[in-house]
């Protein structure tokens, strides 16, 4: 989901290989507390649902009961979710601004996986998030800490010196490269209570399946990115393709383990 500022919206724009990753994603595999949290008819508000992949599994959890509703600011994403998952009972998809959620309070469950680590203004997100659970609801956000990533063995210098200036290239644009870690701070302040902390993390170990698909996201990241960070004056095309040519190259023959550190966070309404 875009972010109110210009600069912002640019840098969350997604496209190329880095939806693959998007369509991948399943309710389970990459959001397993909110998998372990719903159950058949509950009303659940998925934020910033991309195209859609674990919002039709939350449709599939709560069942004809209940309703799965997924919302992005990103026009084109919606129209692919409604695309990809046509047909599915009690699923649907709208365009809608994290920071301005209907506050009608009317969802048993609030959620986004992946949201705040693209905001500037994460306190901001959270008060809404808030505002659309019913009183006595959930509110249940997974995001990143960027700078606890873990390889091995250690990648090319190509892949470290794009992922530094990747991490660069966010934090002057305001985004919070460690926002896991400030996630209960920001549902106290948000007003919810009884807030409970989850590890979820993101571990990729050669043997497992679709290893190699998944280690390689940040090759698809340099593919995606890249681009965008060389217009922005961080790096430059060329560098940006090594990057990616090495770091496939590293994943299909060297890679042993990448973890990517994410948090789940889940906080009620006052009711």
């Amino acid at each position: 989901m875009e972010d109110n500022k210009p600069e912002i919206g640019r840098k969350t724009e997604l496209d190329g290989k880095l939806k693959n990753v998007l369509n991948a994603r399943t309710l389970t595999d990459s959001f397993p507390r909110l998998a372990q949290r719903i159950t058949p008819g509950l009303r659940v508000l998925d934020v910033g649902c991309g195209t859609g992949a674990i919002t039709r599994g939350i449709a599939e959890a709560v069942g004809p009961q209940g309703s799965a509703v997924g919302v992005d600011s990103n026009g084109a994403l919606i129209a692919e979710a409604r695309a990809r998952h046509e047909g599915t009972p009690g699923l649907t998809f709208d365009v809608a601004d994290a920071y301005n959620l209907s506050p009608d309070g009317s969802f048993d469950v609030v959620a986004a996986s992946r949201l705040l680590v693209w905001l500037a203004d994460p306190k901001r997100a959270m008060a809404s998030l808030a505002g659309a659970a019913r009183p006595g609801g959930t509110v249940l956000v997974a995001d990143y800490n960027h700078e606890k990533i873990e390889w091995f063995p250690e990648p090319r210098d190509s892949i470290k010196k794009f992922y530094a200036a990747y991490m660069k290239w966010r934090a002057d644009a305001g985004l919070d490269n460690a926002i896991a870690d400030r996630l209960p701070a920001l549902m106290s302040e948000a007003g919810l209570r009884d807030v409970r902390v989850f590890p979820q993390h993101e571990e990729m170990n050669r043997g497992q399946p679709g290893f190699e698909a998944r280690a390689s996201i940040w090759a698809d990241t340099a593919a995606s990115r890249g681009p965008q960070m060389a217009r922005d004056g961080y790096g430059t095309p060329e560098a940006w393709e090594q990057a990616e040519s090495e770091y496939r190259r590293w994943v299909a023959a060297e890679a042993i383990s990448i973890k990517m550190v994410m948090l789940a966070a889940e906080g009620i309404k006052p009711a």
